[in-house]
This record gives C-alpha cells, structure tokens and sequence, in this order.
C-alpha cells in the first residue's frame, strides 16, 4: 500500500458516469491489487497550501518511511522495542523542530500526521524529542546551554525527554506537583540544585541522554526547569510495562533521590508554569495532528481491505454499509484535518491561544476514536490483530485521546473560555 495517493484527474461527462462506474466495478472485482488509483484521504487537497520546497520534502519523508519504517513498525510495537538504530537516517531529513529551520507551522503538523500514519510510536518519539526537548532549549535555554546541547539534540546525536507528570498528579500537575528543588550554595564550585522526587509516563526516560525535569522551589514554590543528565547518580530509571498502546515507546518511571544539578543547567527562561504551558500547547497541537494521522491510517488501511477482501462473492466495498464506513472515516478526518490547517495558520499569526488548541485537540481526539473503531470493525476478526494494522491503530489511539491533556480536560479548556467559568476547579 502506498503512504499517499494521487488524487484521481479529470471527471467523467454527465452521460458517460453510469458507463465508468460500472468499469471501475469490474476493475475492482477482476484486479487482484485493487485499483491503480483512487483518491488519496486528502480529500480536500489540504497539501496544495504547501509550498513546493514543503511539498518536496513531504515526499522525502514518505519514502524514508515506507522504506525504513512501514515494513517493520507492527514487530517493533509487538515486541515493545525502540528502533534507535534507523535515528541516524531520521535526523538526515533535517527535519527537527521544521519552524525553526523556516517552514510552515502547516508543514510542520503535516509531518507529525505522516510519521503518525505509518507509526504512531515513532511520531510519539520524534514530537517529545524535537517538540518539547529541543524546542525548549531554543525557546528557554540560555546561549551556553544552546551552544553545549542544541546541535547535537537537533541531530539526534543525543536525545530527550520531557519530565512533568507524576505518578500522582497528571491533569493537576500545575498545582500538585511534588517534585521538589532546593538550592544550595556551592562556595568555589558554584551554587548547585538538590532534586528529589518521582515523575511517570516520561516518553524516551529508559534510553535519553537529558531530560527535562520540572520541580517546585522549595523556596518560593515556583515551578523550575532544570536539564538533567540521565546518568547523574540518584536518578533512577525503569520502563513502563504492560501497555496496550504506543508500545514502541519507551516510557519511563523516574525517581530522582538528591540528585545534584548544577546552577548553569538550569533552564535561564523557565520561571514559572506559564512557561510550561507555552511548550504544552505547541505540543497539544502536535498531539492533535497525532489524531490527524491516526485517522488517515485508518482510513488507508480500512479502504484497501474493503477493495481487496471478498465475501460473497463480491468486494466488501461493493456493500453499502461499508462505503457508508469508508464515508464517515473519511470525513472525520477531513473535518479534524481542516480544524488543524486553521490551528496552523494561527500559528503563523501568533494568533493561537489555548482554548484555541484545547478544541482542536478535543474535537480530532474525539472523531480519531470514532474512525479507528469503525475501521476495525470494517476488519471483522482481522481487526484485532496487528498483522492488519488496524489492531495497533485502534489501540495506539487511546494513548493519543488521553495525552497531553485528555479529552474530558481539553473540553472543559474550552468549555471555560466560552462559559467564563471554570468547571475544572
């Protein structure tokens, strides 16, 4: 299957439509790959606002992943193993942190939703690193910290995490957190910081070389940001197991016990939880994308079985329940697609505020979970195994409904924005 086809050309006279219908049934029914060509989940050609370097290098992408990624993401994911092996071909694409090297916001949510499309887990990865780890140091770092860490995180030569959920305090972090930084005068060597606590569900904490870690000033109770090496003694790593999504991903319990920080790492920009929430909404629109892609392959995957697989007779294509399936799949994601394009441009405004994002992230969350579960359903029994691919879209996108603010969370943003009155707190 290809990751992306063509939009069909031209268009049938009045006259001659029943005649090429029937034609393309008779295609369908007699080749045994399905049709050469059937339009594309971009239905609304979304991808034309692209510019033609953008368009380009989308392909570029495409190929990197139907070569080193669509053949082996269902193993990775059966088996709960992190591809490090294919991060060296991934960052020559150059394509960590896409705004900063002077594309469109558009593009860079394009990207999200294509790596997303083929595997969800690798797009997990690449949003944490490049999104919050590399984007904080260009947004929050200071110019030692950009020149000691910056060039080698933007090329995956090192990698990060992004430190702020606790086990006890997920949707309520901003005011429980119980991670705790002191600062202690150093005398000739400087003044260090003392971490001790506990974080979850950190994507990348088993294998990254930094991580940022968010705690609270024992002294003031403001929210810190600090970069820690991973392998500093009392930092205390262990994978999450048992997980029936996004099980490439390597997340991470972290227990840190006196963990000693020195001042220069850090984050100079990161003062309060405010700064936080600049990075989490830049990554809440990623997440949204997320939902984009999730819904895209489940369509690409739905629409093939159903031109492909044969029961009574006939393709199951040629049932209408089933087009009305592939109709209402279709939708969702061109629906949650065009929100997203909106989101993106008013992010080349400066224009995108939170509640903004938290409808985008809520809305393509919500449409993400009808798709899937239509698209497994369409699969029958081949629905629930990942020999399909349906089975690791479907459970991969209950992580993508929960994260980075879940549904019922994203709502309720909103829902205060146009209320005035908060139903959170």
């Amino acid at each position: 299957m290809t990751l992306a086809m063509d939009r069909v050309q031209g268009e049938q006279a009045q006259g001659d439509r029943a005649r090429g219908d029937r034609a393309r049934d008779a295609a369908v029914s007699e080749a045994p790959d399905g049709p050469p060509e059937l339009p594309g989940a971009d239905f609304f050609g979304y991808e034309a606002l692209l510019s033609d370097v953008e368009r380009a290098k989308l392909a570029e992408l495409r190929g990197f992943l139907a070569r080193e990624v669509a053949p082996y993401a269902e193993d990775w994911w059966n088996r709960a193993e992190f591809p490090a092996h294919i991060l060296p071909k991934l960052a020559a694409l150059e394509l960590s942190t896409p705004v900063q090297r002077g594309y469109s916001n558009l593009f860079a949510g394009i990207v999200i939703a294509e790596i997303t499309r083929v595997d969800t887990s690798l797009a997990t990865f690449f949003l944490v690193h490049h999104d919050l780890f590399v984007e904080s140091l260009y947004e929050f770092g200071s110019e030692d910290q950009r020149a000691r860490l910056l060039a080698d995180a933007a090329s995956l030569r090192t990698t990060g995490a992004f430190a702020l959920t606790e086990p006890d305090h997920g949707s309520d972090v901003a005011g429980g957190m119980e991670t705790r930084a002191r600062r202690v005068s150093g005398g000739d060597e400087g003044d260090y910081w003392v971490l001790n606590g506990a974080k979850r569900w950190i994507g990348n904490g088993t294998f990254c070389d930094y991580m940022l870690v968010w705690a609270r000033d024992e002294a003031d109770g403001a929210i810190r940001g600090f970069i820690v090496d991973a392998t500093l003694p009392g930092v205390r790593r262990s994978r999450i197991e048992n997980k029936i999504a996004l099980r490439t991903v390597q997340n991470a319990d972290i227990v840190f016990h006196d963990v000693r920080v020195a001042e220069a790492d850090r984050f100079a920009g990161i003062s309060s939880f405010e700064d936080t929430n600049e990075l989490l909404r830049g990554s809440r629109i990623m997440v949204a994308w997320q939902a984009v892609g999730q819904q895209l392959a489940a369509f690409d995957v739905a629409r093939q079985y159903a031109v492909e697989r044969r029961q009574f007779g006939r393709p199951l294509a040629k049932f209408q329940l089933v087009q009305q399936q592939l109709v209402t799949m279709l939708g969702n994601a061109v629906a949650s697609t065009g929100m997203m394009v909106r989101v993106a441009q008013l992010e080349d405004a400066g224009a995108a505020d939170m509640p903004q994002v938290a409808l985008a992230k809520s809305y393509a969350s919500a449409r993400m979970r009808e798709t899937v579960a239509m698209g497994r359903s369409l699969l029958g029994g081949n629905g629930i195994v990942t020999d399909y691919r349906m089975a690791k879209i479907f459970a991969d996108a209950e992580a993508i409904y929960t994260y980075e603010g879940s549904f019922e969370i994203n709502s309720l943003i909103a829902g205060r924005a146009v209320t005035g009155v908060s139903a959170i707190v």
